[in-house]
């Protein structure tokens, strides 16, 4: 790894934080729910068995993205012996938003007492990931000394309970996989170990795949526009597409593979997802932290809530 121009060789993750609602919601609950809102006879226990998900958490009343991002990002602060002060840079790193404007990094700094620099990163459930990838950049470049990404993800209101019908239903069924999380990760230079490698593609012609149309100038207002809207198959297909070669290109340039990875840290949709994912990269299955079926797709804070699940049996050098 080279040197860059302020001297830091290594940037890495010293205190991670995540934060759970404490509402928790079946699936058979849920699909209960839906069937009484909207009337369809659905088969007995078909949120479960197609999805491989038996429960996840809710955010109450009150409780919004930014409530779980700070509860998160407390912790992360606490568990790097750091106090807000400390910080120079905060990203908001989420696909959900409090408020349309101003970005809600503002409102977890002004709960959390710090003056860094803040700004949000948003790109679907890559959030959390280019959130720690920015942070990682602007300390190597000398903008920042030490910076904390949060997240909160409160995917569950983009839910649609009560579909007016088979192909409404059929249209946000990917909703129904979704959960509410917050996780936080404080990054600052490190004298060993760190962010060994980065690697991305994007394949933007797929942007209508999914996602929640209203909000923007496209479709500033109406209900209608509020709820998730998406295709499993469509959105696997993207990733079978190009997701292998990715992780080929970086076991290629770091000369590491599969067995030199304490934990593999991944997104996580479905059961049924994760397990075409093992099949497709050879990852082994005892390398990862099964989040999905306890908590759903929690969106950009997957990553974020497993890394703090492992953090005690990781040490510097550790791959994840």
């Amino acid at each position: 790894m080279g040197t860059s121009a302020t001297g830091i060789t290594a940037v890495g993750i010293t205190g991670v934080g995540s934060a759970l609602p404490e509402h928790e919601l079946t699936s058979r609950q849920l699909q209960d729910e839906v069937t009484a809102g909207s009337g369809l006879r659905l088969p007995e226990g078909m949120f479960e068995k197609a999805t491989g998900i038996a429960t996840r958490r809710f955010a109450a009343d009150g409780e919004y993205a930014s409530t779980l991002a700070l509860a998160a990002a407390r912790r992360a602060l606490a568990r790097a012996g750091h106090d807000p002060s400390d910080i120079d840079l905060l990203v908001y790193a989420s696909a959900t938003r409090d408020v349309c404007e101003p970005a809600t990094a503002h409102l977890v700094q002004a709960e959390l007492g710090s003056r860094a620099h803040a700004f949000d990163v948003s790109n679907a459930c890559n959030s959390f990931l280019n959130g720690i990838d920015t942070a990682r950049a602007m300390i190597l470049a000398g903008r920042a000394r030490r910076a904390l990404v949060v997240t909160g993800e409160t995917p569950s209101r983009a839910m649609r309970r009560d579909p007016a019908g088979l192909a409404e239903f059929r249209d946000g069924f990917a909703g129904y996989t979704f959960g509410d999380a917050g996780a936080a990760v404080v990054v600052e230079p490190v004298a060993r170990g760190g962010i060994v490698d980065v690697e991305t593609e994007t394949a933007s012609e797929h942007w209508a795949v999914g996602g929640i149309p209203g909000g923007g100038s496209r479709h500033p207002r109406g209900d209608e526009y509020s709820w998730f809207r998406g295709g499993g198959k469509e959105l696997r297909g993207v990733f079978e597409k190009i997701g292998g070669d990715i992780l080929t290109r970086v076991a290629a340039r770091t000369g590491l593979g599969w067995d030199a990875y304490a934990r593999v840290l991944v997104h996580q949709v479905t059961v049924p997802y994760l397990e075409r994912f093992v099949e497709l990269t050879g990852v082994p299955r005892d390398r990862l932290v099964l989040t999905v079926p306890e908590l759903g797709n929690i969106a950009s804070a997957t990553i974020g809530v497993q890394l703090d699940r492992i953090q005690d049996e990781l040490g510097p050098g550790s791959g994840c």
